[in-house]
């Protein structure tokens, strides 16, 4: 025993207490034997001295003390002491897999409860903002739960944003209300092109209200409706105000949109005005409305959905750091913009109020009702003088149809009425 007690490479087990008489001694060894004495016992400390706390939340450049400090909650409680909670095992995976969205195959078939939170940890994160893996993580979530992600998008005026968020504004899916009012997109972009895709057939309200717009603009986003009955079908509100090429012949070609209730060409180079209304009260049911509709004022199209905060962060991103540049150099963030195109319309805002600088008069139309259409109770005699006219209108106008029909080129023209233009337009998709 003495020499297990006077081996040099025995560790001290630290101090020993035995309880004797009812009085607590210790028991400390020694290399000349075992000495016991009264003592009173030292406090128990949980650190050492010296030791300090620091919290690493905010520091990117520590990755490992990030991940300790992260499965932590720290919270003030009602004395000033600073608590910690450890977090759930839930929020845990959840935090985990936002941080690797992008390594997912794919969310079709996951709960929509769950997938809004861990879309909700994936923009706390910034995960969508990323140059390399936002576009990839944003369609994971637009794929599978298409208008939950984003059901309305407002870009008005923000021209700058549709420039560098291209592919993430075309990755979004079954969108109800799109406006893009005065972002000078022209005949030629790539975006008047993704509106006929199928993934847009959901579209309900779209606002294109000085956009550079020309008849060969509308041909080309009305063609995959008046050949193959699929893009846009299900239009129902629809603004080319203030697009001042489009002619008669460009109003022509939105006859195709059967579901369509409310319609504004003020600002348009139409020539003959009072043909236009003829046409589109005859083959649409569209009359003019003698006063500003409220469904133009553009408040009713707002950006809606899990999404929000992020196109408002592109708009951010984007406006802020070209503000300075602008005022220095007023045409170079149009020249950013439309590169080695020159624009006069570049230089011009938006009016978003009810007037329009190419406006001569108001030409909103809308659908008229039911109960509008028949109007007050007549007697029956004056109601037959009255709907005469229009029956006998209504006759030429079918015979006039009827008439073409007996010759058989005329009626192979009545179902094959493409032109050659449209036959490039199909081969184009």
């Amino acid at each position: 025993m003495s020499c297990h007690l006077n081996s040099e490479s025995h560790l001290d087990p630290g101090p020993i207490y035995v309880r004797e008489n009812g009085r607590l001694h210790m028991v400390s060894l020694a290399l000349n034997g075992v000495r016991s004495g009264l003592r009173q016992p030292k406090p128990f400390g949980l650190f050492s001295k010296g030791f300090s706390v620091e919290l690493c939340m905010n520091r990117e450049d520590d990755t490992a003390q990030k991940e300790k400090t992260d499965h932590f909650i720290f919270t003030y409680t009602r004395e000033g002491n600073l608590r910690y909670s450890a977090k759930s095992l839930f929020s845990l995976v959840l935090d985990f897999i936002s941080d690797n969205i992008d390594h997912v195959d794919s969310l079709i078939g996951f709960p929509e409860q769950i997938a809004e939170r861990l879309f909700s940890a994936a923009e706390a994160r910034q995960k969508f903002t990323e140059p390399g893996t936002g576009l990839r993580a944003l369609r994971k979530f637009t794929e599978a739960y298409g208008r939950l992600v984003l059901c309305s998008l407002c870009l008005r005026d923000r021209c700058l944003v549709i420039s560098e968020k291209l592919e993430e504004i075309k990755s979004f899916r079954e969108l109800t209300c799109l406006d893009l009012s005065c972002c000078k997109l022209g005949d030629e972009h790539e975006l008047l092109e993704h509106l006929t895709n199928e993934a847009l057939s959901s579209v309900t309200q779209l606002h294109l209200k000085d956009n550079c717009l020309s008849d060969a603009g509308v041909r080309k986003m009305t063609a995959p409706v008046r050949v193959m009955k699929r893009g846009l079908e299900n239009l129902t509100l629809l603004d080319l105000s203030c697009n001042p090429k489009i002619t008669d012949a460009g109003i022509g070609y939105l006859f195709c949109f059967r579901k369509l209730n409310c319609l504004d060409i003020s600002g348009t180079g139409l020539k003959d005005v009072s043909a236009i209304k003829h046409k589109l009260q005859a083959r649409m049911g569209l009359v003019l409305s003698q006063v500003s509709l409220k469904e133009f004022d553009h408040t009713n199209c707002k950006t809606e959905g899990w999404a929000d905060q992020i196109v408002r962060q592109w708009e951010r991103l984007t406006v802020k750091p070209l503000k300075k540049a602008a005022v220095a150099e007023p045409r170079k963030t149009a020249q950013y913009f439309y590169g080695n195109r020159f624009l006069a319309e570049a230089s011009l805002r938006c009016a978003l109020d009810n007037t329009c600088p190419y406006a001569n008069e108001k030409l909103q139309f809308r659908k008229e009702k039911p109960a509008e259409a028949r109007g007050p109770l007549l007697n029956c005699d004056t109601a037959i003088s009255v709907h005469e006219p229009q029956k006998s209108k209504k006759r030429t106008f079918e015979e006039s149809e009827k008439e073409p029909s007996n010759s058989p080129q005329a009626a192979k023209q009545k179902y094959v009425c493409l032109t050659v233009q449209d036959w490039d337009l199909l081969n184009s998709y």
